[in-house]
């Protein structure tokens, strides 16, 4: 049968930080729905997509409590309850229409219901610490299932790849925005684009595979941003948290010799905070990038170094699993990569296909 399920929509308005002290107006329904839209709205700090994600997950927790208690009070959320919650997770198949129309009925997958829980057990957390549930937090001991495709880590540059990137974000100093009209410049060498910025481009490619940052981040970033003293660059990421990137130092050479050679007679014209500028005979914009050009730039240096069918992101996932297997701590998966949750941290604990082979094979 058909489940009806509650969205909770993330309210529009100032949302505070975790520190924030939230009054209970009297006569204030005491009902899961109503600490949930408190929630949505004093404590989730991720953007407002993701908001609405959480607020599916959430929503449907309280359907599923109304048809299980006839109620979704605060008091009647009890850790037997989140059990059996889990359980209906696992069981129920859920209704989806593709693409051409067809719909198919399947399971959840564990990744989403790792997710809606993940979601839930941060928001009972926060609810036990401002009014205490009498059986305690209803969620503490729900244990998310252990993934067991590893696609993330599938994804991520492998050492060799992560070589090969550095090596050509390198040679695009000497050889990229060559033209490529090569009987024009027969027996000399072929003129760069007037509009090709080669020393932004490397330290681009540098502070995505030195620092795990997102592309947007990248884009975000502000010259008054980098801390050359310290190595770390802060940056306003998706919902409105600043978060700082430890970068090696060959990394924050590479953004050094930009900023000191090659973004100055772009900065003259812009006037941007922009780290990364377009160049000055670009006619659009106000001298920021686009996430576009994180990609334009991102795919040169791919397809310079041979390395096929890997995303910004999966350098990203390359450094998770870098920190995991240099110091077996997933909080410091957290502290580089800025995940509020440890879930998304400890996936890079998981070891890969290939890597499962060599241990077969070589054992």
């Amino acid at each position: 049968m058909a489940q009806v399920q509650t969205a909770l929509v993330p309210q529009k308005g100032t949302r505070n930080n975790s520190q924030s002290i939230i009054r209970v107006p009297a006569g204030a329904p005491d009902t899961v729905e109503w600490w949930a839209v408190q929630y949505l709205q004093h404590e989730a700090t991720t953007g407002e997509s993701s908001r609405r994600v959480q607020g599916r997950d959430l929503g449907l927790f309280v359907s599923f409590m109304m048809e299980e208690e006839g109620r979704a009070d605060r008091i009647a959320w009890s850790p037997r309850l989140s059990k059996a919650f889990q359980e209906r997770l696992r069981k129920e198949k859920v209704t989806r229409k593709r693409a051409g129309g067809e719909v198919v009925e399947r399971r959840r997958s564990d990744r989403t219901i790792n997710r809606i829980l993940a979601h839930l057990k941060t928001f009972s957390k926060w609810v036990h610490r401002l009014r205490p549930f009498p059986l305690g937090d209803p969620m503490a001991k729900i244990k998310l299932a252990p993934l067991g495709t590893g696609l993330e880590v599938e994804r991520a540059l492998t050492q060799s790849e992560k070589r090969k990137m550095l090596d050509a974000a390198d040679l695009m100093v000497e050889i990229g925005g060559r033209s490529k009209d090569r009987s024009r410049h027969r027996g000399g060498d072929r003129p760069k684009r007037k509009g090709y910025r080669a020393l932004r481009n490397r330290a681009i490619v540098y502070a995505l595979v030195e620092t795990g940052m997102r592309r947007a981040a990248a884009r975000n970033l502000d010259l008054s941003d980098v801390d050359f003293k310290r190595g770390v660059l802060k940056v306003l990421e998706k919902g409105g948290v600043i978060h700082g990137y430890a970068i090696s130092r060959e990394g924050l050479q590479a953004i050094r010799d930009y900023v000191e050679q090659e973004r100055p007679r772009d900065a003259e014209k812009w006037r941007s905070p922009a780290l990364f500028l377009t160049p000055e005979n670009n006619p659009l914009g106000d001298g920021r990038m686009n996430v576009k050009i994180v990609n334009e730039v991102w795919n040169e240096a791919a397809k310079l170094a041979g390395v096929e069918g890997k995303t910004p992101h999966s350098a990203r996932h390359a450094m998770g699993k870098l920190i995991m297997e240099r110091t077996g701590n997933v909080a410091a998966v957290q502290r580089q990569l800025g995940h509020r949750n440890a879930v998304y941290s400890m996936q890079y604990s998981r070891i890969t296909s290939e890597e499962l082979r060599d241990v077969l094979n070589n054992g």
